[in-house]
């Protein structure tokens, strides 16, 4: 079957032509793709009329309609405030970071010597946090601001003493309304009582492990939290504290007045509004709880050569070990965007920030006398960028902030009708005039620069003394660090990354394009809805296509990650039986091969995990699961599929699974991560899902951004329709709510929008065939040299497979082995031993070409053929090519080789490294040595030795 013409996207998407997937076929001895399709799918969920879909565009048909869009959303003059704010990505940096793919297409950097680069970046940006909060740990990120509160939250709750009873946080009613609503959701299910209050606290029940406070608060004021602090410290309280990252440059750190936990977000460090995201949340904390930090986190280390080397540290994967004892279900951080935030402080340096902040906080002073002297009331005490209006001469507020309105000016709207003014990094001295007419004030000169603080609130301690913080002020010297650093990665501009379940998959260029585009990127989330009419369609669109793909009813694309996505959909299950009142409905049913996200997830939605076991093919024991369902059939709530399954194969009882769970009252959850093997063919809904979310940074090409921005929408069937997440930005308390806005990362939104635009439904359906196809064309090439361990009834895989590498142990060799082997052939590791100890999940997306495909299984040959040296006893395990591997520049040029393989096999093991070698920047790295020896910030490097 033909679907594209020459100016077709998806004939660019899809890797492959037609002589391509011929060639492929022959090698599996299959006729058609509809054929390989027939065999492996079961016939009992295929669809069967294709999805109603718009027609495909043309990428410049597509960038016309997105261009509609973004002009139909009202740029405005924002003021609005309340965590967002308008600000300035410097060009050298949207360019070389935030528009480069060999940036935005990097795999979470869990294989460290092809990620020396990104490391860096978020090491540094771990320092940016550390420095600014006066704490001495962050992490390297965590989601928004909200969410980040939440963790916070949590992290409290688990550092209370050992049998204490305190179960009540204290939330400040100065807090953002959006983290208030999402901490109340995130304590729900913790069965954490939240009790809002007005003031400080002057002592605290011993019912209370934690309290949370805004600096600056809502309103814009600071205060000094010293005395709550030591009170707080006397009763065994923990303080977090959500931060302003900027004014940190200017006021005294939370470390320094004593809190334990600071959070916040780094958007007006470089990253658009955007409708909400993604922006780099962070969290910094005492170094006693490091090991309960939620998220992932840098740490530096040594590699083979004692050379200082960086890896993800501590519990960064725990969550896939632990699983329901995780410390959080956070999978996906913001990666991208903490690398632009902390290049923003590389290019501005502690001066730069502080200037900044300096200028920001003159123009707000100035504003805020102007408005006293015309006889404004105003909130009392000092600001930073904020000043909150409570009356005006002679004027309405309502009818003052629709004049704005008229005017292209954006204010905020307070519940209790006074008017806020958050002034930024974009404003100037002309906007405070217009302010000042605006509100019948008059405007004189702006008056010398003065401290503006109150008492004991201006920050005295120096921070950013590291040398990365001030060598690159230059555009030119800037541009070569990002550059340096580039090299040090391999992304999707260098080579496939087969990573099974992760789909790295081709990131259109034209999906991204509009995505820096004012009229997407400078929308405040909180703006009023005539001001958003061009996201208001896209998303409505979207959400309408997502829900025809599932085949569900409504959509919220509300998480902001896949995690966020499985928290969310479970708390809709959780409303809707509280609804029926089956509160005791409390039993989630999980296979032993699901994701570690799935039973984190379960129990921060309050359930309690059953495991159900799986059988030597991978599949459900359908025993066990009824076994397990008939022993709880009264308390079950829920049961996590993911589908294909884990182990890379299509069910044929799913629907016998499903219709089990329904027939004893649960619902059916489905993990969407494997969607890009279902597209077209089937849906979650046709195979007895109830909910599921999907990661529009897999299956809808959003990119993984070397760990980060992700998208976790949730569809839902018709009964679950009403519990989808509410706008968080409403202050009243109905519902739930997992993230700061309601449509999460709004800004890359549309380049799933684009990505299914330009498909169509035949382009989407072929895309999941080839995908199919492309997988099991890797495990024919392959099953001879490294055996296949799960096929489907009819001998063939889904969208990924797994191969066996538990018969290397006996060799002396491992897993890791053969990973980094790997790295010196210009490859990034598959999925290293999991959902399977000692093997590899491979899967190569429907965008990877034959000869990509050929190249690939051509190394792992060539690793097999270096394995059976090993096996035939030829050359020792220890002295083997793959225990030494990878292999640097420093290796291959000094002058001792004490190796029995010569130099060019270590480093150039096929005629295509010639041509084109990746060089990993530092040798196999020690990640026990770093965890003992923990560093996750970055003093000068004789430091770390």
């Amino acid at each position: 079957m033909t679907i594209a013409t020459h100016s077709s996207f998806s004939r660019r998407h899809i890797g492959p032509d037609d002589s391509e997937i011929r060639t492929m076929l022959e090698q599996l001895d299959i006729a058609s793709l509809d054929e390989l399709i027939h065999n492996t799918f079961p016939d009992s969920i295929r669809h069967r009329p294709s999805l109603a879909l718009p027609a495909p565009l043309s990428e410049e048909a597509v960038l016309a309609r997105l261009h509609t869009l973004a002009q139909a959303n009202r740029t405005v003059k924002n003021y609005i405030g309340q965590g967002f704010h308008p600000c300035v990505t410097p060009p050298v940096i949207q360019r070389n970071i935030l528009e480069n793919p060999a940036w935005y297409t990097q795999y979470t950097p869990y294989q460290a010597e092809i990620a020396q680069g990104r490391l860096e970046a978020l090491l540094n940006f771990q320092t940016l946090i550390t420095e600014l909060t006066a704490l001495p740990v962050a992490n390297a990120s965590l989601l928004d601001e909200s969410s980040a509160a939440a963790e916070a939250m949590a992290l409290c709750h688990r550092a209370r003493p050992r049998r204490s009873r305190a179960d009540t946080f204290l939330v400040s009613a100065q807090c953002h309304p959006q983290t208030i609503r999402v901490v109340r959701s995130r304590a729900k299910p913790m069965q954490i009582r939240i009790q809002i209050v007005q003031e400080e606290p002057q002592e605290f029940s011993d019912r209370v492990f934690g309290i949370l406070v805004q600096y600056p608060d809502t309103d814009g004021v600071l205060c000094n939290f010293e005395g709550l602090c030591a009170r707080a410290r006397k009763a065994n309280v923990m303080v977090a504290v959500a931060a302003d990252i900027l004014a940190l440059a200017l006021y005294r750190p939370p470390g320094e007045f004593g809190a334990d936990i600071a959070v916040g977000t780094t958007q007006r460090l470089g990253m658009g509004m955007g409708l909400g995201g993604p922006h780099a949340a962070f969290m910094a904390t005492r170094d006693h709880l490091k090991r309960m930090m939620p998220g992932r986190m840098v740490g530096v280390s040594r590699d083979a050569r004692n050379r200082p080397a960086m890896r993800l540290a501590l519990q960064t994967r725990e969550q896939h070990i632990r699983r329901e004892r995780a410390t959080s279900n956070i999978c996906t951080a913001q990666s991208l965007p903490a690398i632009v935030a902390s290049m923003y402080a590389v290019y501005h340096g502690p001066e730069g920030l502080q200037a900044i902040a300096r200028r920001i906080q003159d123009l707000t002073s100035h504003l805020r006398s102007c408005l006293m002297r015309a006889g404004c009331q105003l909130q009392d005490g000092p600001v930073f960028d904020t000043v909150k209006v409570l009356s005006v001469p002679g004027q309405n507020l309502e009818v003052l902030w629709q004049k704005a309105q008229d005017q292209g000016i954006s204010l905020r709207r307070y519940a209790d009708s006074a008017l806020g003014i958050s002034l930024n990094e974009v404003t100037t001295e002309n906007d405070v005039k217009e302010l000042c007419t605006l509100l019948g004030a008059a405007s004189e000169p702006i008056p010398d620069p003065s401290d503006g603080t109150g008492p004991g609130l201006a920050r005295s301690s120096a921070f950013l003394p590291h040398a990365v913080f001030h060598a690159y002020h230059s555009e030119t010297n800037l541009m070569r660090y990002m550059a340096r650093l580039q090299k040090r990665d391999l992304s999707l501009a260098e080579a496939m990354i087969p990573l099974g379940s992760c789909t790295m998959k081709l990131n259109p260029t034209a999906a991204l394009e509009p995505i820096t585009w004012p009229g997407f990127a400078h929308i405040h989330p909180y703006e009023p809805t005539s001001n958003v009419r061009g996201y208001q369609q896209l998303t409505t669109e979207l959400a309408q296509w997502l829900a025809e793909i599932t085949g569900f009813a409504a959509v919220s694309l509300q998480p902001n990650a896949g995690s966020q996505g499985e928290y969310a959909g479970l708390l809709a299950i959780r409303a809707y039986l509280d609804s029926q009142d089956e509160t005791h409905r409390n039993i989630c049913l999980i296979p032993q091969s699901a994701h570690g996200t799935n039973p984190a997830s379960a129990q921060m939605a309050g359930f309690q995990v059953v495991v159900v076991a799986c059988d030597d093919q991978g599949n459900v024991d359908m025993k066990d699961l009824t076994a397990k369902v008939t022993a709880h059939a009264a308390h079950l709530a829920a049961f996590m599929i993911t589908y294909p399954s884990t182990h890379g194969v299509f069910e044929e009882g799913i629907r016998d699974m499903t219709a089990l769970i329904h027939t004893h009252g649960g619902q059916v959850y489905v993990d969407g991560a494997n969607m890009n093997a279902m597209v077209g063919l089937s849906s979650p809904a046709a195979i007895g899902g109830d909910v599921c979310h999907l990661n529009l940074h897999k299956t809808f090409c959003i990119p993984h951004g070397g760990g980060g921005p992700g998208m976790g929408p949730i569809c839902v069937a018709e009964h679950l329709q009403p519990f989808l997440p509410s706008d968080p930005a409403q202050e009243a308390h109905a519902g739930y709510a997992v993230a700061s806005t309601a449509h999460g990362s709004g800004s890359i939104l549309p380049i799933s929008y684009s990505y299914i635009c330009m498909m169509g439904a035949a382009g989407l359906q072929r895309a999941t065939q080839v995908a199919i196809l492309n997988a099991n064309y890797i495990a024919a090439r392959l099953d001879r040299y490294f055996p296949v361990l799960y096929r489907g009834a009819h001998g063939h895989v889904a969208h990924e497979c797994i191969i066996d590498l538990a018969w290397l142990k006996p060799l002396g060799l491992t897993v890791d082995d053969v990973a980094k082997r790997l790295i010196d052939y210009g490859f990034h590791a598959p999925t290293v031993s999991w959902p399977v100890p000692f093997s590899m999940m491979i899967e190569p997306t429907e965008s990877e070409s034959l000869q990509e495909l050929d190249r690939f299984c051509d190394a792992m040959i060539g690793i097999a053929r270096e394995i059976q040296e090993v096996r035939e006893g030829r050359v020792p395990a220890q002295d083997s090519i793959l225990r030494h591997a990878p292999f640097t520049v420093a290796d291959i040029t000094e002058d001792d080789w004490h190796h029995a393989f010569p130099r060019a096999q270590a480093a150039l093991p096929t005629a295509w490294q010639s041509e084109s070698k990746f060089w990993p920047a530092v040798n196999r790295i020690d990640n026990v040595w770093g965890d003992r020896n923990f560093v996750c910030t970055c003093p000068p490097v004789e430091a770390y030795m």
